[in-house]
């Protein structure tokens, strides 16, 4: 395949599928090319020479769980796209596999920049750096604002007993990659279980919201939020813990894991969560908890890669030392719970 023909992607039944669904629309040929992919879904590229679009499809070889992920993420920005949450315009859902071999679906392609580490955010300068930060709480209070019932996701997901069973579920992922000891994992998970608070009424939840999940414009403002597929209708806080979790200091060198948290001007998790709580309203006495659980989820996730390294299955620059952030990782989380989280 060429460059502009990546495979997953037939472009000429694709422009096919545009033609039919929207009569105009691709002026010419089509080209594509891959901006993302492997582990989770496919992220292409597309353009006839004058517009863009980026279209999403989930792995080449995918089981049919995850094409399921398609219409969910579909559903959710389409249902947003009115509101004052910014993401790109729908364009089309393909549930028909006979066009790319799997559901797919494309959206307006948005300039802007995902920042993934503290290097990347340093040529913004503290000022800049700390109006992005700040910006991704204000997007953040905007989505947990929308009534899921007001735009059509009432039946998004089942937010009865959610964190018991976000808890039960981690706590399955971790039995299912254990091939070693790590001192404390069980213990977190054991007072994360204990501690569990109640939570406020059910929002959109975004799932993995983060700077690296966001694109920023030249002008600094939060363009569109992407990668959806963890989206359902849950527990707000959760949000906010992972946001604010991404926010502190990992105090490793050369970390294989991104967080911008040493970028000069990034501001500190206490102000984000003050921030949080008084644009939104909602109580954040137990944002400690939430965090902790994030710690705990990470530390799963990339106890995962680590296993699937050890068994040869993941090749690539840095696995070979995810491994040693997970226990960083439960201290963290261990820490949190205990101590609450620091100013600082």
């Amino acid at each position: 395949m060429s460059p502009d023909h990546p495979p997953g992607l037939d472009l000429d039944r694709l422009r096919g599928l545009l033609e039919r669904e929207h009569p105009g629309l691709a002026q010419g040929p089509l080209t594509g090319r891959l901006i993302e992919g492997g582990r989770s879904n496919l992220t292409y590229a597309v353009s006839d020479g004058t517009s863009k679009w980026v279209l999403r499809r989930p792995p080449l070889g995918h089981v049919l769980a995850t094409a399921h992920d398609m219409k969910r993420e579909h559903r959710v920005i389409s249902a947003l796209h009115p509101t004052n949450v910014p993401v790109p315009r729908p364009v089309v859902l393909c549930e028909d596999e006979e066009v790319l071999g799997a559901p797919f679906y494309v959206m307006e392609f948005v300039e802007g920049t995902p920042y993934r580490t503290a290097d990347q955010l340093a040529p913004l300068g503290p000022e800049r750096t700390r109006g992005a930060v700040l910006a991704l709480v204000d997007t953040l209070v905007e989505l947990h604002a929308v009534d899921p019932a007001e735009v059509g996701l009432a039946d998004f997901g089942r937010p009865e007993g959610f964190l018991d069973r976000q808890l039960r579920r981690w706590g399955k992922q971790l039995d299912a990659s254990r091939n070693r000891d790590l001192a404390g994992i069980d213990e977190l998970h054991a007072t994360l279980g204990r501690q569990l608070p109640a939570s406020p009424a059910p929002a959109v939840v975004h799932g993995d919201y983060r700077l690296d999940n966001v694109l920023i414009g030249e002008d600094d403002r939060i363009k569109a939020i992407l990668d959806w597929e963890m989206s359902t209708l849950g527990d707000p806080l959760t949000d906010l813990g992972l946001l604010v979790m991404y926010s502190m200091p990992l105090g490793m060198a050369n970390s294989p894991v991104s967080t911008t948290a040493e970028a000069p001007g990034h501001p500190a998790p206490g102000e984000l969560i003050e921030r949080y709580a008084a644009r939104s309203g909602r109580d954040v006495s137990a944002v400690s908890w939430y965090t902790a659980f994030a710690w705990f989820k990470l530390a799963v996730i990339l106890e995962g890669i680590h296993y699937r390294y050890t068994l040869g299955q993941t090749v690539g620059r840095g696995f070979d030392r995810i491994g040693d952030l997970v226990p960083v990782f439960i201290e963290h989380g261990l820490t949190t719970l205990q101590e609450g989280i620091q100013e600082g």
